[in-house]
């Protein structure tokens, strides 16, 4: 994307926000969390955290983008000149960074299963063959390789038109498979089990880490807190209303992310696997829900290409938001900045991809190496990145300009806007700091 371009529409905002959000962070990480953090109650705090928290500090990261017109570290030069904000930008900056350099070797893994289903090889213990897949160090390092080369090739390209006309084809076409397979999976033996796990709240499972990652996994699953939107939103037309798109995007993650917990843990206690099984997860069950099926097999080949579209969206936005950074003084062209950074995430990413194989044995506070990553990104940087944009955007932005930007477009707002302020002034920083201070033995 280049600076000055804008979407073509507000629904091709509003689906490629939601195609950035709406990736690992609702189909792939969701499931497994809440699997390791007790359910219900994890659910429960993820639903409240997005939208006290989530969506609030979306619409921050919006206003922040549309009102300069800039991507993320200029943005905030413009709005406070001669201070030390804009590295607020620069820390986006690096966390898009760092997380594609580990989203990348899912986008790998996913892109493993895609030739498994159309060579015949998806049969048998997906357990099994899940864990040979991420024991093989070669196989994965191509595969996360091809995966950034995508990422890449689109991202050099410039990214609007191809993710704004794709996207209201995919992000329908994922929603539709999603039912699908939500009726199979609660028709299957003992589903009312893992519907309950899900969706019931058991409180007396409730503990710090929890908490922490619930409000994490907020954070993670709407890419908020690390500036992405802010470039993203520099692009939308200054007749267009805020409010919506923020609001749109925050609800449609949430149903996938309900979608993928009803179409994945029912089948994980029907088919006796346990809820604890961890980044995997997905790529163990699925697969044998789909066996279920009839035409399983052509099921589970589109809904692996779907999920590698939502992934690849994710991950143009990750990569966007670096690249129009470093081009923003027309140093050097963006494909050439495109290919430079994208081979820098990939080598970054390597320890990563090697954790569940050849690098297992190096482990911080208990973590491999991709854990490892995966908590400093979605617990401390994503946190952190918040904390600062709520106190930048309610402290430091005038409030009338603020004002003006949320509720552009809209009428009879002024209501809204007071509490959304407050939220972000008063509510916001002292959750955020709170979780933080009582989750201090954790990290």
């Amino acid at each position: 994307m280049q600076q000055g371009e804008q979407w073509s529409s507000k629904i091709g905002f509003i689906l490629a926000s939601a195609g950035s959000a709406i990736g690992l962070g609702a189909i792939w990480k969701l499931p497994y969390v809440t699997g390791m953090s007790g359910g219900g109650a994890f659910i429960l705090l993820f639903l409240i955290f997005s939208l006290l928290i989530g969506f609030p500090l979306l619409l921050g990261e919006f206003v922040i983008g549309r009102s300069t017109g800039k991507e993320a570290i200029s943005a905030y030069k413009a709005i406070a000149p001669g201070t030390k904000w804009h590295w607020i930008g620069y820390l986006g900056v690096f966390t898009c960074f760092l997380l594609l350099s580990f989203y990348s070797v899912i986008g790998g893994w996913i892109i493993q299963y895609l030739y498994y289903t159309v060579s015949g090889k998806m049969t048998g213990d997906y357990a099994a063959l899940f864990n040979s897949s991420v024991s093989d160090s070669a196989s994965v390092l191509i595969s996360q390789g091809l995966f950034m080369v995508i990422t890449i090739v689109v991202v050099a390209r410039g990214v609007q038109k191809g993710i704004e006309k794709v996207s209201k084809i995919l992000m329908p076409a994922l929603f539709l498979l999603f039912i699908v397979l939500i009726v199979r999976s609660l028709t299957l033996d003992h589903a009312i089990d893992g519907v309950r796990f899900f969706l019931k709240p058991d409180f007396s499972s409730l503990t710090s880490k929890t908490v922490l990652y619930a409000m994490g996994q907020s954070f993670f699953s709407l890419s908020v807190g690390v500036s992405c939107m802010v470039t993203y939103s520099s692009y939308l037309s200054k007749k267009e209303s805020l409010l919506q798109p923020a609001f749109s995007v925050v609800i449609m993650n949430l149903i996938i992310s309900i979608l993928a917990g009803l179409a994945i843990f029912p089948a994980v206690f029907s088919l006796g696997f346990e809820p604890e099984e961890g980044p995997g997860l997905l790529f163990i069950v699925l697969p044998s829900v789909f066996d279920q099926i009839i035409f399983g097999k052509i099921f589970l080949l589109l809904f692996l290409a779907l999920f590698l579209f939502a992934t690849l969206t994710s991950a143009f936005s990750m990569l966007e938001i670096v690249v129009a950074a470093t081009t923003t003084k027309k140093s050097k062209g963006r494909s050439t900045m495109s290919w430079i950074i994208g081979a820098a995430i990939f080598i970054v990413g390597i320890p990563s991809a090697l954790s569940f194989n050849v690098l297992s044995d190096i482990t911080f506070f208990g973590k491999n190496i991709f854990d490892s990553a995966d908590f400093l990104v979605s617990n401390i940087l994503m946190p952190i990145g918040a904390l600062l944009i709520s106190i930048f955007v309610s402290f430091k932005m005038k409030k009338d300009l603020l004002r003006s930007e949320m509720i552009q477009g809209s009428k009879g707002l002024n209501f809204v806007f007071t509490c959304w302020h407050f939220l972000l002034r008063y509510i916001i920083p002292l959750i955020i700091i709170a979780v933080f201070i009582d989750s201090l033995d954790i990290i």
